[in-house]
């Protein structure tokens, strides 16, 4: 078993097992975070802080919820960090959008299929957290409601009737925009 092998100090082992689990939890991380590089950060916080503490993980538990809760507790950190740090900076209304945007041509088609899903990411990153955190590892994760109430410490009726609100505040959200 490739977790008891890690447990034990092998970084080959601990390697492979982040490399099956890295890109579940960079989808929960993009998701609660909104955006690439602080989804990387997150993700790369709780995998060094799931090294540091894999000698005290209870082998004959599965390893999933557990990195999956180290992940989502990153995300929190990084997200508790960026509104503090939004609160102390100033930005004039004059700030360019820095971004360059891609010559080659694209279909409207596409262009639009891109638009909408990135105004839903955003969308996503704007609902509560008590509502956003149980959306992303249920719908994103992969996880179960049951292993989302157990990461996130709430039960099971509440990981449901949070997930349905959220549903419902981004189907009301996408209502709005087409009509």
């Amino acid at each position: 078993m490739l977790i008891a092998e890690a447990a034990k100090g092998s970084k080959a082992a601990f390697n492979t097992v982040m490399i099956q689990q890295a890109p579940r939890l960079h989808n929960i991380a993009l998701r609660l975070m909104g955006n690439k590089s602080d989804a990387e950060d997150a993700v790369q916080e709780a995998l060094a802080a799931a090294w540091f503490k894999l000698a005290s993980f209870d082998l004959s538990r599965p390893i999933s919820p557990w990195l999956t809760r180290i992940t989502v507790n990153k995300c929190r950190d990084l997200l508790r960090k960026r509104r503090i740090r939004q609160f102390f900076e100033f930005h004039s209304d004059n700030e360019a959008d820095l971004t360059i945007a891609d010559d080659t041509p694209d279909p409207s088609a596409e262009l639009q299929a891109r638009q909408a899903l990135e105004f839903m990411q955003r969308e996503i990153t704007r609902l509560p957290t008590a509502l956003r955190e149980p959306f992303v590892l249920v719908t994103f994760g992969e996880n179960s409601q049951a292993e989302a109430a157990h990461i996130l410490g709430i039960s099971e009726k509440a990981v449901e009737t949070r997930i349905y609100r959220a549903r419902n505040r981004l189907r009301e959200i996408s209502r709005k925009l087409e009509g």
